[in-house]
């Protein structure tokens, strides 16, 4: 079959604060964490050998997946980090520099090998991909998606002739200035000779050093132009609206956890609500252990997370409440993310617990 690689050592500096400490692969959706949605993809599939390279908070993501017996797989990790006055400090070595790092150690890819950004959620034809590639006889290929011109400036974006091999690659341009709309997804299927192009020892990005490098070197390298679903959390504003896509049945594969109590509201286990006096309209979940008080009314698609206590009077319409979030008496959050410590607005923009500047009265519900 293949190997896997999922690519999970970055800081995920664009979406602050939910990944100040949280791996942005840990963040949740429906309550797992997208990197779970991908181990489970690549199973399906029947890869079963994965490496995941780590660094910033890289115990959260091995405490949780541990050596992957849970999913039908075996997972191993690959830390990046360096010795600093003393101290030993997460230090991530690009795309591929971590991939050529795994290499060197243990000589892991040893055959064909599928590579996956730790940060998207896809529900991508595996099999259909490793079919292609090796009939078309690459040595690397990049799955592909059409995107509007004016998304173009957030991806790296592939040039091809009409065999679809890869004659150029540009990293995040204008759209004035893109020479095509085809999107690298990050998804990539590598031959262990590619591992083999990438320098030894030092920081070696996929998309801006090694792809010209195979453009340069004449490889085999084509794009696969493929139909499906791609969900990119990159930045906060993707994260809340891919979470009202999912709330809303949207995107495949995604079941809502729970029990459904009336059509599009789901509710965990050992909830305290006052039904007769509350308003709740679907699509919501509504996790275990959330205190509901009279008065309230909560509007879909909402996610509210086990722990949480919504005061009376208060008011939560297209918003995500994570686990013990408590919103203050006659408080209304619309179109928010909001966890006990921070609030984002559906533009990106952090507000914290405790600033003076903002009406929004919430907090810590375990206190």
């Amino acid at each position: 079959m293949a190997k896997g690689m999922i690519l999970a050592a970055g800081q995920g500096t664009r979406v602050r604060p939910l990944t100040k400490n949280l791996p942005k692969p840990m963040v949740p959706i429906l309550n797992k964490p997208v990197l779970e949605y991908l181990i489970e993809h690549l199973a399906r599939y029947g890869i079963r050998e994965i490496m995941i390279n780590v660094a910033f908070n890289h115990y959260k993501i091995e405490n949780y997946f541990g050596d992957g017996h849970r999913w039908g797989v075996e997972i191993g990790y690959s830390y990046e980090g360096k010795r600093e006055h003393g101290d030993i400090v997460p230090k991530a070595m690009g795309s591929a520099g971590g991939m050529r790092k795994i290499q060197d150690f243990g000589g892991f890819f040893d055959e064909t090998t599928l590579v996956m950004c730790g940060d998207a959620i896809v529900d991508l034809d595996i099999g259909a991909a490793l079919d292609e590639h090796r009939h078309k006889g690459a040595m690397a290929s990049v799955v592909a998606l059409d995107v509007p011109r004016e998304q173009v400036k957030n991806y790296g974006v592939v040039v091809t002739d009409d065999e679809g091999r890869i004659k150029a690659f540009q990293e995040k341009p204008s759209p004035e200035e893109a020479l095509s709309t085809l999107a690298s997804t990050g998804i990539y299927i590598f031959e262990p000779k590619v591992i083999d192009m990438i320098p030894p020892g030092r920081e070696f990005d996929i998309g801006s050093e090694l792809f010209p490098l195979l453009v340069e070197q004449d490889v085999p390298f084509y794009a696969q132009k493929r139909f499906f679903n791609w969900i990119d959390i990159g930045r906060l504003t993707d994260y809340w609206e891919v979470l009202q896509r999912v709330l809303r049945g949207e995107v495949a594969q995604m079941e809502m956890p729970g029990r459904e109590i009336k059509p599009g509201v789901w509710v965990g286990l050992n909830t305290s609500i006052a039904w007769d006096s509350v308003t709740i309209v679907g699509p919501c979940y509504i996790g275990s252990n959330v205190r509901i008080e009279p008065g309230v009314s909560v509007i879909g698609p909402t996610w509210i997370g086990r722990g949480c206590h919504l005061r009376a009077g208060s008011r939560v319409e297209r918003s995500v409440l994570f686990d013990y979030t408590r919103l203050g008496e006659s408080q209304t959050v619309e179109e928010k993310i909001l966890s006990f410590q921070y609030c984002v607005d559906r533009s990106g923009n952090a507000t914290y617990v405790g600033d003076d500047s903002i009406e929004l009265r919430w907090g810590d519900a375990r206190g």
